[in-house]
């Protein structure tokens, strides 16, 4: 019953293959291995799956299938050339060699198989030749580095150069090879910036994707080497060294998810303790006073992205876990660091925030109630340990540090606050004559008074206390933070205020002839205040940032219910738009908070404050990293806002800015990608992309350009009936250079995804090839690499398709951009145009020459 249920399987496999659904094949053969011992059957089913493979190009897979049949039936002849097929996409040219030279003594006369070993034997010729000439172009390069006499502009060629060869995979392995990593550790001790930075950028793209290769090179350079580097105070040098050690991290923690072809590791290595090496040297940077402030935002950064678990489905959390035990006093210490005692760190305006951002997404990785208990019972220990009557430097530190927490977890920053002693000292250090005591006292209880209960207390034994600092300080910034604090049922004046100081009410449009008329009947016509010009206006606002207004919003936002009415929400939602308004004000927006606090003001309240709310979000969304801006879940809660305001009755410049945001956010991930998805945002976009407004086309394109990416996106292309793949192959055709990239990058995509689109594309409109060759020769270069790209796809796709590229003027171009002379800015657009023409070669369209 079992051996006539196998080979039923199997033809049911063998229908679903010839209706090209190769995974259901795959499917059916699988379970028919499962229930067979026949061999003469087993053999045919491996091979069946081995093809499958192929079509769905999994190679590895294809060619171990293959390698069962062949074990079974050493002649097996379609088994052999499956391997060898699968072999060959894998770069192993010399097995593949093996495998088709072995078919063709089986089968002489089979003209695929003579061809096929043509074919292997010039890429191995190639691969060979192009193996001694990387060899000598990487050993000339190091003698100019190394070349003390070496002329600046050879010195700087033969840096980028090898920064490219980096890069390579073949390259990458060829410095390796030949002691290259000794050689760029030379580049290092040379301390001159510009050489060190490039054997740093070597290094990086040796170390991507490769973990053996990773793993010798952190052995090699060494962890404490690498993090002398990154604490210098060159930002350039500090983040491209956080690049090395995120590409290390990767590499050897397996997130880097490209498949990379060439030979597989032989080595299976335990990385576990290289990466807890280093996650304990990134917490002892943290405390170093050697560190720079740039080093130790690196540090925190690399710290926040590869600890805490992306996904929370995941249940080890055991990286979490050592930090918390070996490092969360340390970050602690970041956290109470204040600028204007002596023993402070250095530090940048982002390190305390990038600091409670990493204890809050520590907590949130914790995952049950005994974790989050001793995760409490460390800071407790820290700060009660830290106070100390006689050392009013230490008691400053101690409250700030329950500041810091309290923007990060809220609730275990709430139940410090329950610390005997810890509100007290807020008040007490209010009544100092030192200007740094009060303002950390004061913004402490900022955060603090969000709860009646402990708002209470302050106005209760502090209130007399803010006032008379409020008379007597001349810094402003404490100023407005103690009159936010002393009494909350001002926050509906002091938002009002803060409206008229910003200018951020509406202005009704003032028409010029009604204007005259009212002048002309000797009506009262309102005029503009001198002070309500921008210039002003302006001026206004820096001092407010400067002054610290943005804690001020952000602990009103957070104000009891009770107290925050709609219209209060509406005003500060009207004052945070104000205060976006200049690009480079956003990240200091960001940095103390206002991100997370605009995200409840644009969701709930008024019609007209949820979409000033909004757009205030939609500015900082658009320039800011979203990681930093809104962490955690909180991102999520950003996409439906931003859609709101593409909506038609909105203006023109919120539509422009909630598609700037939404490019943004698409960029970060699939499960960002599926939710604007899935708040029915792709009609928008798309209707934008028809827009005569230049902006807004190029805008909406750009996160078309994004979103492409998702799967259900992919799919609303592929269906028939409807326009959405010609629109992007006419914007391809543009004239605006930005929207040609975008459409290009869109295109790129969508036909390297599905081998349909790209049949698709040559039908949808008459001029696919004239917009295609354009492309191809555009001057501005990631414009002409997206082409060259798009060319590679269309190749790949389809013989048919390949030859009549071939037949046009297109082989001229890839012909004439392949043979450039290596040069780093164009370094991709070169090697995009090599490939396409390898795949020319490959079809036998074109031959090579010596």
């Amino acid at each position: 019953m079992a051996e006539a249920e196998a080979a039923q399987l199997k033809e049911e496999g063998n229908r679903h293959f010839q209706r090209q659904d190769y995974k259901a094949a795959t499917k059916s053969y699988s379970q028919a291995l499962k229930l067979t011992k026949d061999k003469a059957l087993l053999a045919t089913l491996y091979r069946n799956r081995a093809a499958c493979g192929l079509k769905m190009e999994s190679y590895v897979q294809a060619a171990s299938d293959a390698s069962r049949a062949i074990d079974i039936n050493s002649s097996d002849i379609k088994a052999l050339y499956r391997r060898c097929q699968a072999l060959e996409h894998l770069e192993k040219l010399d097995q593949a060699f093996k495998d088709v030279q072995r078919c063709a003594t089986l089968e002489p006369q089979n003209q695929n198989f003579q061809d096929t070993l043509r074919r292997l034997n010039t890429s191995i010729q190639e691969k060979l030749r192009v193996q001694f000439s990387t060899d000598s172009r990487v050993q000339k390069m190091f003698e100019i580095l190394l070349d003390e006499n070496s002329e600046a502009d050879k010195l700087e060629k033969a840096a980028n150069n090898l920064i490219v060869l980096g890069r390579e995979e073949a390259g990458a392995e060829r410095i390796f090879q030949n002691n290259g990593v000794a050689l760029l550790l030379q580049l290092m001790d040379t301390k001159r910036p510009e050489l060190v930075l490039a054997a740093v950028r070597t290094l990086s793209g040796m170390c991507s994707g490769h973990r053996a290769r990773a793993t010798a090179i952190l052995h090699v350079v060494r962890i404490d080497r690498i993090c002398s580097l990154m604490a210098v105070e060159n930002e350039e040098m500090s983040l491209a060294v956080c690049n090395l050690l995120q590409a290390i991290i990767d590499s050897l923690s397996g997130e880097d998810k490209r498949e990379h072809r060439g030979k597989e590791e032989a080595l299976v290595l335990d990385t576990k303790k290289d990466l807890k090496q280093i996650t304990s040297h990134l917490l002892d940077m943290l405390v170093s006073k050697k560190v720079s402030g740039q080093g130790r935002d690196q540090a925190l950064n690399l710290l926040n992205k590869n600890v805490p678990r992306k996904d929370l489905s995941i249940h080890d959390n055991s990286r979490t876990i050592y930090v918390v035990d070996n490092g969360l006093r340390k970050i602690l210490k970041v956290v109470g660091q204040v600028p204007d005692l002596p023993s402070c760190l250095p530090l940048t305006d982002n390190t305390r925030m990038l600091a409670s951002i990493l204890i809050n997404k520590l907590y949130d990785d914790l995952r049950c109630d005994p974790e989050r208990d001793h995760f409490r019972k460390i800071c407790e220990e820290y700060i009660t340990g830290t106070f100390d009557p006689q050392d009013m430097d230490k008691n400053v530190i101690a409250i700030q540090i329950v500041s810091g927490i309290l923007q990060g977890p809220f609730d275990l920053g709430n139940q410090l606050l329950g610390l005997k002693g810890v509100m007290e000292m807020m008040v007490a250090l209010c009544g100092s004559e030192r200007e740094a005591d009060q303002l950390v006292a004061v913004e402490a209880l900022i955060h603090a008074s969000t709860k009646l209960s402990r708002a209470t207390f302050i106005i209760t034994n502090g209130v007399s206390l803010l006032k008379e600092i409020y008379k007597t300080t001349k810094n402003e910034k404490i100023k407005i933070r103690t009159l936010v604090t002393s009494d909350k049922t001002i926050l509906y004046s002091v938002a009002t205020a803060l409206v008229n100081c910003t200018n951020s009410y509406d202005v009704k449009e003032v028409i010029p002839e009604l204007v005259q008329l009212a002048k002309f009947s000797k009506q009262h016509v309102p005029e503009e205040h001198p002070k309500d010009k921008k210039d002003f206006i302006d001026m206004r606002v820096k001092r407010l940032l400067k002054a610290g207004i943005i804690s001020a919003l952000v602990c009103m936002v957070k104000a009891d219910s009770a107290i925050l009415t709609d219209q209060t929400k509406e005003l500060l939602a009207r004052v945070f738009l104000a205060l976006c308004d200049n690009p480079k004000d956003r990240g200091t927006i960001v940095a103390q908070g206002g991100g997370k606090a605009l995200i409840p003001l644009a969701l709930e309240g008024t019609d007209v404050g949820k979409v000033k709310a909004a757009h205030a979000l939609a500015k900082i969304a658009a320039v800011s990293n979203p990681d930093i801006a809104f962490p955690g879940e909180r991102v999520y809660e950003v996409v439906r806002p931003l859609v709101k305001l593409l909506d038609t009755q909105r203006d023109g410049l919120q539509n422009y800015e909630a598609l700037l945001g939404l490019t943004n956010l698409s960029g970060r991930s699939d499960k960002l990608r599926q939710k604007i998805f899935k708040e029915r945002a792709l009609p928008d976009i798309e209707n934008y992309m028809f827009e005569n407004h230049d902006q807004l086309r190029q805008a909406a394109t750009e996160c078309m350009c994004n979103m492409v990416l998702n799967k259900e996106v992919q799919e609303r292309f592929l269906a028939d009936g409807n326009d959405r793949l010609k629109l992007v192959v006419l914007l391809c055709g543009e004239d605006d250079d930005k929207v040609q990239n975008a459409a290009a990058g869109a295109l790129a995509m969508l036909t390297a995804a599905h081998k349909k689109l790209c049949l698709k594309m040559t039908q949808v409109t008459t001029q696919w090839l004239e917009i295609l060759q354009r492309l191809c020769l555009h001057d501005q270069l990631s414009v002409q690499h997206r082409g060259l790209v798009i060319a590679y796809n269309l190749l790949a796709a389809d013989a048919e398709l390949a030859k009549k590229l071939v037949e046009s003027e297109l082989l001229e171009i890839l012909t004439v951009v392949g043979k450039q002379e290596p040069d780093e800015k164009k370094a991709a657009v070169i090697q995009t145009a090599r490939e396409c023409l390898i795949k020319c070669m490959d079809y036998g369209f074109i031959k090579p020459v010596s």
